[in-house]
Protein backbone atom coordinates (compact mmCIF):
# COMPACT_ATOMS: atom_id res chain seq x y z
CA UNK A 1 0.00 0.00 0.00
CA UNK A 2 1.76 3.19 -1.04
CA UNK A 3 1.53 6.18 1.94
CA UNK A 4 -1.46 7.99 -0.11
CA UNK A 5 -3.78 5.13 -0.29
CA UNK A 6 -2.94 4.56 3.35
CA UNK A 7 -3.53 8.83 4.63
CA UNK A 8 -6.73 8.06 2.33
CA UNK A 9 -7.92 5.18 3.97
CA UNK A 10 -6.74 6.72 7.14
CA UNK A 11 -9.34 10.05 6.85
CA UNK A 12 -12.25 8.33 5.08
CA UNK A 13 -15.35 10.06 6.68
CA UNK A 14 -16.73 6.37 7.66
CA UNK A 15 -13.40 4.71 8.71
CA UNK A 16 -12.37 8.15 10.67
CA UNK A 17 -15.43 8.53 12.36
CA UNK A 18 -15.69 5.21 13.58
CA UNK A 19 -11.59 5.39 14.71
CA UNK A 20 -12.45 8.68 17.05
CA UNK A 21 -15.73 6.72 18.07
CA UNK A 22 -13.38 3.50 19.53
CA UNK A 23 -10.71 6.03 21.13
CA UNK A 24 -13.54 8.29 22.74
CA UNK A 25 -14.93 5.24 24.10
CA UNK A 26 -11.70 4.36 25.55
CA UNK A 27 -11.21 7.67 27.19
CA UNK A 28 -14.29 7.51 28.54
CA UNK A 29 -13.97 4.22 30.33
CA UNK A 30 -10.54 6.06 31.68
CA UNK A 31 -12.31 8.45 33.14
CA UNK A 32 -10.88 11.34 30.75
CA UNK A 33 -14.82 12.34 29.58
CA UNK A 34 -13.97 15.93 28.30
CA UNK A 35 -11.69 14.77 25.88
CA UNK A 36 -13.89 11.83 24.72
CA UNK A 37 -16.60 14.44 23.93
CA UNK A 38 -14.22 16.29 22.16
CA UNK A 39 -12.55 12.83 20.06
CA UNK A 40 -16.34 11.76 19.48
CA UNK A 41 -17.67 15.23 18.31
CA UNK A 42 -14.57 15.22 15.99
CA UNK A 43 -15.23 12.22 14.08
CA UNK A 44 -19.32 12.75 13.79
CA UNK A 45 -18.35 16.72 12.73
CA UNK A 46 -15.67 15.14 9.99
CA UNK A 47 -18.62 12.23 8.71
CA UNK A 48 -21.10 14.99 8.87
CA UNK A 49 -18.64 17.63 6.82
CA UNK A 50 -18.23 15.21 3.86
CA UNK A 51 -22.57 14.06 4.33
CA UNK A 52 -23.34 17.91 3.04
CA UNK A 53 -23.50 18.15 -0.70
CA UNK A 54 -22.09 21.60 -0.04
CA UNK A 55 -18.94 20.15 0.99
CA UNK A 56 -18.50 18.30 -1.82
CA UNK A 57 -19.42 21.42 -4.09
CA UNK A 58 -16.42 23.33 -2.58
CA UNK A 59 -13.76 21.29 -1.94
CA UNK A 60 -14.24 19.16 -5.13
CA UNK A 61 -15.34 21.63 -7.48
CA UNK A 62 -12.50 23.75 -6.73
CA UNK A 63 -10.25 21.36 -8.27
CA UNK A 64 -12.61 20.49 -10.96
CA UNK A 65 -12.39 23.86 -11.96
CA UNK A 66 -8.85 24.68 -12.15
CA UNK A 67 -8.59 23.24 -15.32
CA UNK A 68 -12.26 24.13 -17.01
CA UNK A 69 -13.67 21.64 -19.28
CA UNK A 70 -13.29 22.52 -23.35
CA UNK A 71 -15.09 20.63 -26.13
CA UNK A 72 -12.77 18.44 -28.13
CA UNK A 73 -12.65 21.32 -31.28
CA UNK A 74 -11.38 24.07 -28.65
CA UNK A 75 -8.44 22.11 -27.75
CA UNK A 76 -5.08 22.72 -29.37
CA UNK A 77 -3.37 20.40 -31.71
CA UNK A 78 -0.80 17.70 -29.90
CA UNK A 79 1.90 15.09 -31.31
CA UNK A 80 -0.44 12.89 -28.92
CA UNK A 81 -2.99 12.50 -26.77
CA UNK A 82 -2.46 10.76 -23.00
CA UNK A 83 -5.16 8.93 -21.00
CA UNK A 84 -4.61 7.79 -17.62
CA UNK A 85 -6.10 4.66 -16.16
CA UNK A 86 -8.93 5.11 -13.55
CA UNK A 87 -12.79 6.30 -13.48
CA UNK A 88 -14.79 8.35 -10.81
CA UNK A 89 -18.37 8.08 -9.75
CA UNK A 90 -18.33 5.25 -12.14
CA UNK A 91 -18.52 7.88 -14.94
CA UNK A 92 -21.61 9.04 -13.77
CA UNK A 93 -23.03 12.24 -15.79
CA UNK A 94 -23.57 14.04 -11.88
CA UNK A 95 -22.38 13.28 -8.43
CA UNK A 96 -25.65 13.90 -6.95
CA UNK A 97 -27.55 11.44 -9.26
CA UNK A 98 -28.20 8.05 -9.79
CA UNK A 99 -25.79 6.39 -12.75
CA UNK A 100 -27.29 6.14 -16.01
CA UNK A 101 -25.46 4.35 -18.47
CA UNK A 102 -27.22 6.46 -21.01
CA UNK A 103 -24.97 9.69 -19.70
CA UNK A 104 -22.31 8.09 -18.11
CA UNK A 105 -19.42 9.38 -20.25
CA UNK A 106 -15.49 8.13 -19.45
CA UNK A 107 -11.72 9.30 -19.95
CA UNK A 108 -11.25 7.23 -22.72
CA UNK A 109 -14.71 8.21 -24.68
CA UNK A 110 -12.84 12.43 -24.30
CA UNK A 111 -9.83 11.04 -25.92
CA UNK A 112 -11.38 8.94 -28.51
CA UNK A 113 -13.50 12.24 -29.72
CA UNK A 114 -10.38 14.09 -29.24
CA UNK A 115 -9.36 11.60 -32.40
CA UNK A 116 -11.87 11.93 -34.27
CA UNK A 117 -11.96 16.01 -33.79
CA UNK A 118 -8.45 15.67 -35.55
CA UNK A 119 -6.30 16.97 -31.98
CA UNK A 120 -4.13 14.25 -32.50
CA UNK A 121 -2.52 11.45 -34.26
CA UNK A 122 -1.60 9.27 -31.75
CA UNK A 123 -3.32 8.01 -28.32
CA UNK A 124 -1.39 6.71 -25.41
CA UNK A 125 -3.28 4.77 -22.98
CA UNK A 126 -1.47 4.25 -19.40
CA UNK A 127 -2.24 2.03 -16.34
CA UNK A 128 -1.49 -1.56 -14.91
CA UNK A 129 -3.91 -4.32 -14.11
CA UNK A 130 -5.56 -3.47 -10.74
CA UNK A 131 -8.02 -6.33 -10.76
CA UNK A 132 -7.43 -9.32 -12.66
CA UNK A 133 -4.67 -9.95 -15.64
CA UNK A 134 -5.52 -7.31 -17.85
CA UNK A 135 -4.41 -4.08 -17.65
CA UNK A 136 -6.09 -0.60 -17.36
CA UNK A 137 -4.27 0.13 -20.39
CA UNK A 138 -5.55 -2.70 -22.59
CA UNK A 139 -9.22 -2.24 -21.41
CA UNK A 140 -9.34 1.46 -22.71
CA UNK A 141 -7.26 0.25 -25.62
CA UNK A 142 -10.40 -2.57 -26.42
CA UNK A 143 -12.62 0.56 -25.83
CA UNK A 144 -10.64 2.37 -28.31
CA UNK A 145 -11.19 -0.36 -31.17
CA UNK A 146 -15.12 -0.36 -30.23
CA UNK A 147 -14.82 3.40 -31.27
CA UNK A 148 -13.73 2.64 -34.59
CA UNK A 149 -9.99 4.27 -33.58
CA UNK A 150 -7.24 2.32 -35.43
CA UNK A 151 -5.24 -0.22 -33.59
CA UNK A 152 -2.04 1.71 -35.07
CA UNK A 153 -2.82 4.45 -33.69
CA UNK A 154 -3.05 3.54 -29.56
CA UNK A 155 0.28 2.51 -27.49
CA UNK A 156 -0.44 0.69 -24.76
CA UNK A 157 1.70 1.67 -21.35
CA UNK A 158 0.73 -1.38 -19.20
CA UNK A 159 3.13 -0.83 -15.61
CA UNK A 160 1.83 2.07 -14.05
CA UNK A 161 -0.08 2.04 -10.77
CA UNK A 162 -0.48 5.45 -9.54
CA UNK A 163 -0.58 8.87 -11.03
CA UNK A 164 3.03 9.19 -11.12
CA UNK A 165 4.20 5.74 -12.69
CA UNK A 166 1.45 7.09 -15.27
CA UNK A 167 3.79 10.04 -15.84
CA UNK A 168 7.07 8.07 -15.62
CA UNK A 169 6.51 5.16 -17.80
CA UNK A 170 4.76 7.25 -20.44
CA UNK A 171 7.54 9.82 -20.93
CA UNK A 172 9.95 6.58 -21.62
CA UNK A 173 7.01 5.66 -24.34
CA UNK A 174 7.28 9.65 -25.61
CA UNK A 175 10.82 10.07 -25.56
CA UNK A 176 11.11 6.67 -28.10
CA UNK A 177 8.46 8.47 -30.14
CA UNK A 178 10.00 11.81 -29.84
CA UNK A 179 6.99 13.45 -28.90
CA UNK A 180 6.98 16.10 -26.39
CA UNK A 181 3.82 17.98 -26.96
CA UNK A 182 0.46 16.21 -25.33
CA UNK A 183 -2.75 16.52 -24.12
CA UNK A 184 -3.62 15.03 -20.85
CA UNK A 185 -6.47 13.12 -20.53
CA UNK A 186 -8.14 12.12 -16.93
CA UNK A 187 -11.10 12.95 -15.46
CA UNK A 188 -11.52 16.35 -14.13
CA UNK A 189 -11.12 15.72 -10.70
CA UNK A 190 -7.73 14.34 -10.97
CA UNK A 191 -6.10 16.83 -13.34
CA UNK A 192 -4.37 19.42 -11.24
CA UNK A 193 -2.40 16.66 -10.00
CA UNK A 194 -1.85 15.01 -13.42
CA UNK A 195 -0.71 17.59 -14.90
CA UNK A 196 1.33 18.48 -12.32
CA UNK A 197 3.05 15.24 -12.29
CA UNK A 198 3.42 15.46 -16.44
CA UNK A 199 4.94 18.77 -16.28
CA UNK A 200 7.40 17.93 -13.43
CA UNK A 201 8.77 15.86 -16.32
CA UNK A 202 9.21 18.36 -18.35
CA UNK A 203 6.37 17.28 -20.81
CA UNK A 204 4.75 20.22 -22.61
CA UNK A 205 1.34 19.29 -21.27
CA UNK A 206 -1.99 20.75 -22.16
CA UNK A 207 -5.17 19.65 -19.86
CA UNK A 208 -7.71 18.05 -21.60
CA UNK A 209 -10.01 16.77 -18.69
CA UNK A 210 -13.36 14.54 -18.85
CA UNK A 211 -16.55 17.05 -18.37
CA UNK A 212 -16.75 17.89 -14.79
CA UNK A 213 -19.22 16.10 -11.80
CA UNK A 214 -19.05 17.72 -9.40
CA UNK A 215 -21.54 20.05 -10.24
CA UNK A 216 -25.09 20.91 -8.92
CA UNK A 217 -28.04 18.89 -10.30
CA UNK A 218 -30.73 19.98 -12.53
CA UNK A 219 -33.50 18.56 -10.50
CA UNK A 220 -35.86 20.27 -8.28
CA UNK A 221 -35.53 19.77 -4.48
CA UNK A 222 -31.59 19.46 -4.22
CA UNK A 223 -30.50 20.62 -0.99
CA UNK A 224 -26.69 21.87 -0.68
CA UNK A 225 -27.09 21.47 3.18
CA UNK A 226 -29.22 18.08 3.77
CA UNK A 227 -26.69 15.14 4.71
CA UNK A 228 -26.45 12.98 1.13
CA UNK A 229 -25.36 9.39 1.73
CA UNK A 230 -23.93 9.62 -2.12
CA UNK A 231 -21.92 12.25 -0.97
CA UNK A 232 -20.49 11.08 1.64
CA UNK A 233 -19.32 8.02 -0.34
CA UNK A 234 -17.83 9.83 -3.27
CA UNK A 235 -16.25 12.11 -0.79
CA UNK A 236 -13.19 9.02 -0.84
CA UNK A 237 -11.73 10.59 -4.46
CA UNK A 238 -12.12 14.22 -3.31
CA UNK A 239 -9.75 13.48 -0.25
CA UNK A 240 -7.74 10.80 -2.13
CA UNK A 241 -7.02 13.70 -4.33
CA UNK A 242 -5.88 16.42 -1.93
CA UNK A 243 -3.81 13.51 0.05
CA UNK A 244 -2.39 12.94 -3.00
CA UNK A 245 -1.12 16.38 -3.87
CA UNK A 246 0.32 16.71 -0.51
CA UNK A 247 2.05 12.98 -0.76
CA UNK A 248 3.56 14.18 -3.87
CA UNK A 249 4.51 17.25 -3.17
CA UNK A 250 6.14 16.30 0.26
CA UNK A 251 8.12 13.29 -2.39
CA UNK A 252 9.02 16.36 -4.77
CA UNK A 253 6.60 14.56 -7.45
CA UNK A 254 5.14 17.51 -8.54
Amino acid sequence: MTLSSFLTNLVIPLNLCITLLVVAAVLFMLRQRKTAFFVAAAGLGWALFWSLPASSLWAGGRLEQLYPYKMPMSMPNAQAIVVLGGSTANNRLNWFEPYDSATATSRIDTAAMLYKAHRAPLIIVSGAALDGKVSEAQLMANSLAQQDIPPDAVVIENRSYTTYENALYTVEALKQLHINQVLIVTSALHMPRAMAVFKKQGVVAVAAPSAPQIVVPGKQGFSFWQPNMRALEASRSIIKEYVGLLVYWVRGWI
